[in-house]
């Protein structure tokens, strides 16, 4: 078995690829459903009809289930959430959430005794009695999930530790999620992250097993893994636990698919979907991280996610007749039935690229009517606008490739002044493929006291655990590498000093469904 399957759920479009070690042999586009796994269905059925399900190795997923979930607050749960700090307190981590969600999540906010210092040293003892407390109420309320958070369990993750074992004992057959297993370091944002994944936590039970029974009716026997935010995979099992890290997967699969199907990896990549264009840094062939809290869908967050910038620019962006206007509203995925090469009516930047030249898309006869000014007009805006965006995304003023993926891909070979980017073979189906080309990873993301040690062993300790992490995750041991560190000192704090890291760790995804359970067991 050497085949790995690729598929990246899109808002149009579900894309599959299957890979050959880094050769796409067989790939297809099918449209995304509702329910999304029946489109990963069809997707998978239909390039099955071109290889042997015994082939597959393995088969990797990235799924908008859980984006889709907490954009329109749907499938989410009531979430209990407990904070260890010293009360009372002020701030909690709902305040600045949109309303719809926050009626969904609900307010179930408690406060306990416990927590650390930036240092790790315990802010104060934890308050066990009063945890049992809590443990009645959330039991005597009905919630079956609840967040846990400790102050600076970033630094040390021992109260939240002791904390989650007291609600075990108290709570059977509730989850407990800890917020030093989500987010980074950043109180009100890590507590965001751990209690969205604690609402999509029942949803998370379901979609794995659609997925699973999905993967098994079309007659592969192979470990099914999901796409991460950063590039990596995980297990089945890792994704019931933890489904906030998928949520991003879209756009990282896409930039790596960029870094496998061109042989780049450093760069710029532009996805241009059908309403928009993603537009990321890759950095040894890896989207570039955000160093800053994100919203998303109204809540700041600030777990492992791209730095991406979402242009609103793609294949069914409407255009005024007179070219002066591009967008932002777009037809969507309603493009084959609206746009002017399709035999619509409205104008969209398909239209306009198809009359001047691009790759032929519907029936081009149909564009040819168009005013050339209005056209030129409308690349002009295209092309200021992606020229700016790009000069964001780069870190320096020095020249980089510009690799353009996505479904759209072939419309900027349209506009002027772009000669120079980057569109490889297989464009249209980049976030599969680098779904398929996912590897294992591991990282470390940490405040460590420089009282007791030197920076030097503080970083060879968090590098060593980084890898050991990618190991688990199912990377190969002898192919585990350091692809990012980051430290930043905190010469500020008293007591020594101490420093921020943050390591990753990556390695070819080898281990067999076996292997894979037995380490993450």
């Amino acid at each position: 078995m050497s085949l790995r399957i690729g598929v990246d759920v899109g808002g149009t479009n579900t894309d599959a690829a299957v890979l050959d070690g880094p050769r796409v042999v067989a790939s297809t586009k099918s449209p995304t459903t509702p329910d999304v796994t029946s489109g990963i269905l069809a997707a998978l059925t239909e390039v099955l009809e071109d290889v042997d399900a015994a082939d597959v190795s393995s088969v990797f997923i990235g799924t908008t289930h859980f984006i889709n979930a907490i954009a329109q607050a749907r499938g989410l749960e009531p979430v209990a959430f407990v904070r260890l700090a010293t009360p009372p307190q002020s701030m909690f981590p709902h305040s600045g959430w949109p309303e719809h969600l926050r009626d969904v999540v609900g307010e179930h906010i408690f406060v306990c005794a416990g927590g650390s210092q930036f240092d790790g040293r315990l802010l104060s003892e934890l308050d066990e009695d009063g945890l049992r407390a809590i443990a009645a109420q959330i039991r005597e309320a009905g919630l079956r999930r609840v967040a846990l958070s400790s102050v600076f369990s970033s630094v040390n993750p021992a109260p939240e530790d002791r904390a989650a074992e007291i609600l075990a004992e108290e709570l059977p057959g509730v989850t407990v999620t800890k917020s030093a297993d989500v987010g980074r370091v950043g109180l009100l944002e890590r507590e965001n992250a751990t209690i969205l994944n604690a609402a999509l936590l029942g949803l998370a039970e379901n979609v794995v097993d659609g997925l699973e029974k999905v993967v098994a009716g079309v007659g592969i026997a192979a470990p099914v893994l999901l796409s991460q935010n950063d590039g990596t995979v995980m297990s089945l099992d890792r994704a019931r636990a933890y489904p906030i890290f998928t949520i991003a997967s879209g756009p990282t699969n896409s930039m790596r698919g960029a870094a496998l199907l061109t042989g780049l990896q450093d760069g710029v990549v532009v996805d241009v979907g059908g309403t928009t264009s993603d537009i990321g840094l890759l950095q040894n062939g890896f989207p570039r991280e955000s160093t800053v809290a994100m919203s998303l869908a109204g809540v700041r967050s600030n777990f492992r996610i791209p730095d991406v910038f979402s242009l609103a620019l793609g294949g069914g962006t409407r255009i005024e007749d007179d070219g002066a206007t591009v967008g932002p509203e777009s037809v969507g995925y309603r493009i084959t039935e609206e746009a002017l090469v399709f035999g619509g009516s409205t104008l969209t930047f398909t239209d306009v690229a198809v009359a001047a030249g691009a790759p032929e898309v519907g029936d081009s006869a149909l564009a040819a009517g168009l005013d050339r000014a209005a056209v030129d007009r409308a690349l002009a805006v295209v092309r200021d606008r992606l020229v700016h965006a790009v000069e964001r995304t780069k870190l320096s003023e020095d020249a980089v490739p510009v690799i353009v993926v996505g479904g759209g891909a072939p419309l900027l070979k349209a506009v002027p002044g772009l000669e120079d980017l980057v569109i490889p073979d297989q464009a249209g189906v980049a976030n599969a493929v680098g779904a398929a080309f996912a590897e294992a990873g591991g990282e470390v993301d940490r405040t460590y006291s420089l009282a007791t040690r030197t920076r030097a062993e503080v970083l060879a300790e968090a590098e060593e655990e980084a890898c050991r992490l990618a190991v688990e995750a199912g990377a190969d041991p002898d192919l585990v590498r350091v692809i990012d560190v980051e430290d930043v000192p905190l010469t500020h704090l008293p007591g020594g000093g101490a420093v921020h890291v943050r390591i990753k760790a990556v390695g070819p995804f080898t281990a067999t469904k076996s292997e894979l359970e037995g380490a993450l067991a």
